[in-house]
């Protein structure tokens, strides 16, 4: 083979910039990259308002003033940033700044300097401010309510590793064929094949996960704990969802059946009043609460509650995990194709005693000889293709 000569600058200036190009690519996959949201301009806000006075209230939210405190911050409990795997049982300073925006001065003034309830009392026990302080305070949680907090962008860490792997195999080639650099052949081809592996493994796992959202966890409008309801108040699961034994969906119980019990219970032992005031509003003002929806399966999926649930007598904990227990709702399956198949395949089904399945002679015949001794999903075509996807 004939070998290709190129100039010593050419070949030192492609050096450089190979070991930039791989400098910078490690650089962007270890460093999560942020972006704003577009409408984060606090400009027009700032129109009608002193930007030192607004940065001084936000000092003050934060704790940086006054030096000398003696309290807590309000930014220690009415944090920022929200999303957490764990609940927060206080208002966020975005709730804060929400609920206030609009709102004259001696509301909020009063509300924090007078608070009403036992868990707003002990909070702000020893909280001390200045009036023109607060009023700035004030100024910035309305900024934030018109801005709102910056929203973190995607992280490309797992795009920028596949594209160091194709960089990485391209050199690899190139020196395999041109260059000569790396004495032996056998580690040019071991670092291609492994480069290729694992670029092929990266595609196999983003195609098997799509779609699949399992602990998926998402804020919502009310701080709403499942662990308080059904574990300590022993609430039964299709008190609320009560189309779960009947409809295809179990359905989203409207703001009407909270207030069965919160027409009475004003004040949570952990939210104190905040967050059921949530609740009073949307019932008071005819308006529904947007809860953001956990458990989604693909539109070329059916799925019956009633089925399960009614047909089947399934507890609810076999599909969505011990939901006593979760403060923060959350997915507990991953509701793929494979982990339904393996249910029905292990799931053994109560025949004798469920008059739905009368009409499953020859089974039953069979049971009664004693010719098998268990149904399962299976055997009733559960894991027949035009069950789900018809």
């Amino acid at each position: 083979m004939r070998k290709v000569f190129l100039p010593g600058h050419f070949t030192k200036h492609l050096k450089t910039s190979i070991a930039f190009f791989i400098l910078s690519l490690f650089i962007f996959s270890v460093i999560p990259i942020q972006t704003t949201a577009a409408d984060d301009d606090p400009e027009e806000y700032l129109d009608n308002h002193s930007n030192e006075d607004i940065k001084r209230g936000e000092r003050f939210f934060k704790g940086l003033l006054p030096k000398d405190r003696k309290f807590e911050s309000c930014v220690s409990c009415h944090k920022l940033v929200t999303h957490s795997d764990t609940l927060d049982w206080n208002p966020s300073a975005m709730d804060i700044a929400v609920k206030f925006a609009g709102k004259d001065f001696s509301e909020f003034q009063s509300s924090v300097m007078q608070p009403n309830g036992k868990k707003m009392e002990a909070s702000h026990k020893d909280f001390q401010i200045e009036e023109e302080d607060l009023k700035k305070v004030k100024l910035y949680l309305d900024g934030l309510a018109s801005t709102g907090p910056p929203n973190p962008g995607p992280t490309v860490n797992q795009i920028m590793i596949f594209l160091l792997l194709g960089a990485l195999m391209t050199l690899a080639l190139i020196d395999l064929i041109f260059f000569h650099k790396i004495k032996y052949r056998l580690v040019t081809v071991l670092i291609l094949v492994v480069a290729l592996v694992l670029q092929i493994k990266m595609v196999a796992d983003a195609a098997i996960t799509l779609g699949r959202t399992p602990n998926y966890a998402p804020d919502q409008p009310i701080k709403f704990s499942h662990k308080v309801h059904v574990g300590d108040n022993k609430i039964d699961c299709k008190y609320c969802h009560h189309t779960a034994e009947f409809g295809k969906s179990a359905g989203i119980p409207a703001v009407e059946l909270c207030m069965n019990c919160h027409v009475l219970v004003r004040e949570g032992t952990n939210s104190g009043k905040f967050e059921i005031s949530k609740v009073v509003d949307a019932f008071e003002n005819n308006k529904p609460v947007e809860w953001t929806r956990i458990h989604n399966l693909p539109d070329h999926v059916f799925f019956s509650h009633a089925q399960h649930v009614g047909v089947g007598k399934l507890d609810c904990k076999q599909c969505h995990g011990a939901v006593e227990e979760m403060d923060v709702m959350r997915q507990h399956s991953d509701l793929s194709m494979g982990w339904c198949i393996n249910c029905h395949r292990d799931t053994k089904v109560d025949f004798r005693d469920n008059a739905y399945y009368d009409n499953y002679k020859k089974l039953h015949d069979n049971l009664k000889s004693g010719k098998i001794d268990t149904i399962r999903a299976v055997d009733i075509g559960a894991n027949d293709c035009m069950r789900c996807h018809y």
